[in-house]
């Protein structure tokens, strides 16, 4: 259904006096409402029972903690990839083992941002803050605390012009809302978020705040992260998630085209059934992705473990070692035996029954004799798959 543009354009005046239209959405809901036929109602409810089957599977698994240590980073280098970092899932994990990553530097610790800037808003949520404004900027503030975009008003809504594609805002893609605007738009946008001016069922208001977001484009730096980061918060919010288990990152790098393409559509055409149709095929794909990985981890632990208790005596302790790097894929002997309360020696030896399967279960990564380093391959080879 094409309703006509969802906003308006604005001409301003910015860079020596040439002429720019920035584009000011209007606010939500859509006007006029949401048509949701036959077909759409079927896709949105097929993702919702993707969803309700991932909740599910969280909710049984053993250890959800150790999933989810690795799927929230799994996640952060796949929405930096989006924005041109080269950091791999390993090179994250080896920078949080102390170890020296294959990327650059600065790429790893930017990832490493979005990690602690999730669980930042993750934990806000958990004490009470509702979804708002207020959490958003906290959320911006540690996703830019230092490094690229440290100088880029890191927490505080825009005060200039930003634009999308083109060395200036007169060449550019798209031209968000002008500055002085941002600060209602964004208030506008929380108000939705609290059901006002009427209830949005929550998946529906997930696909619309997205776009909303990222069509205000409300910080200098750090918008495409920040809001994909709000669709998982929002369902966490709305307790359609009970853990943060669902990223929509991997499905909108693998249609990107189709991705930039719909957000286009729905500000010239006001689009709307279009791009819920692709939000909801997406969160049904990646819910039904993650169960999928989820039950391959949880199978290839089974399965490690009923060799690992073919070792007899020594079986107790190497179990220990074999779950401290099914929840951290890549340690050291000091991070193992942190995690694990055994002793260096003891970690040591467990390590070297592990390597010296006819099928490993662990490599050491760095051929050094001291301050060697180990991997969880198989483990890491399920979980990154998709990651480029």
């Amino acid at each position: 259904m094409s309703r006509g543009a969802s906003g308006s354009w604005v001409v301003t005046s910015v860079v020596a006096g040439e002429s720019v239209r920035s584009f000011v959405p209007a606010d939500l809901p859509p006007a006029p409402p949401l048509r949701i036929g036959a077909d759409l109602r079927d896709t949105l409810d097929g993702a919702l029972l993707a969803l309700g089957r991932l909740d599910s599977v969280a909710t049984r698994l053993p250890e959800t903690r150790q999933f989810l240590y690795t799927y929230v980073r799994r996640e952060a280098v796949l929405s930096s990839q989006i924005e041109g970092t080269q950091s791999t899932l390993s090179d994250l994990l080896l920078y949080e083992a102390k170890g020296a990553p294959g990327a650059p530097l600065d790429d790893v610790r930017e990832v490493s941002r979005y990690v602690k800037a999730l669980d930042h808003g993750l934990l806000r949520l958990r004490e009470g803050l509702p979804l708002c404004n207020r959490l958003l900027r906290e959320v911006h503030g540690v996703l830019l605390t230092d490094g690229r975009g440290a100088d880029l008003a890191p927490g505080s809504f825009r005060r200039t012009q930003n634009w999308i594609g083109g060395t200036r805002p007169g060449r550019a893609q798209f031209v968000p809302p002008p500055p002085e605007r941002v600060e209602s738009l964004m208030a506008t946008l929380e108000r939705f978020l609290h059901d006002d001016p009427e209830r949005t069922p929550p998946l529906i208001k997930a696909a619309l705040a997205h776009v909303q977001f990222e069509t205000i484009h409300p910080f200098l730096d750090g918008n495409g992260r920040l809001g994909r980061l709000l669709i998982t918060l929002l369902l966490c919010a709305e307790g359609v998630l009970g853990e943060p288990m669902l990223y929509l990152s991997l499905y909108l790098k693998e249609n990107r085209d189709e991705y930039y393409d719909l957000l286009t559509r729905v500000r010239l055409h006001g689009e709307w059934e279009t791009w819920l149709e692709f939000f909801a095929n997406g969160v049904a794909a990646t819910a039904t992705q993650v169960v999928a990985t989820t039950r391959r981890l949880t199978a290839l632990l089974e399965s490690d473990e009923r060799r690992i208790h073919e070792f007899g005596t020594t079986a107790g302790s190497t179990l220990r070692v074999h779950r401290a790097l099914a929840a951290r894929p890549i340690l050291t002997i000091p991070g193992i035996s942190a995690a694990t309360g055994l002793t260096r020696p003891t970690v040591t030896s467990a390590l070297k029954r592990l390597a010296a399967l006819e099928i490993p279960i662990v490599r050491e990564i760095t051929g050094r004799r001291r301050g060697r380093t180990y991997a969880y391959d198989a483990y890491l080879e399920v979980l990154e798959t998709g990651l480029a």
